[in-house]
């Protein structure tokens, strides 16, 4: 529940992860902090365009206590920023 996190639904392969990182920092770059209007108090513009790319909510389905997913899904909380605490909101809607 904060503006510069992201949680996403992926496989879960270091490969990729690594992968997301090089590919994140190449559509904002963080630097130079001065091509970003929302920089001045904080020097975060960039993660503000990368949580956009991101999302922040997902929605799963679960069958009889198990995550319906492929067999490498997970679901990740991506913290991109990490200068506040932190909340997590889950929400479960069904039977």
């Amino acid at each position: 529940m904060h503006i510069t996190a992201s949680v996403f639904i992926n496989d879960d392969e270091s490969g990729l992860h690594n992968d997301f990182e090089k590919w994140l920092e190449q559509l904002p770059p963080e630097k130079p902090y001065s091509r970003y209007q929302h920089n001045g108090f904080e020097d975060n513009g960039d993660i503000h365009l990368k949580r956009t790319i991101m999302g922040r909510e997902v929605t799963i389905a679960i069958t009889d206590g198990d995550f319906d997913s492929g067999p490498w899904k997970q679901i990740f909380y991506y913290e991109m920023d990490g200068k506040r605490d932190k909340r997590v909101l889950i929400k479960i809607i069904g039977e």
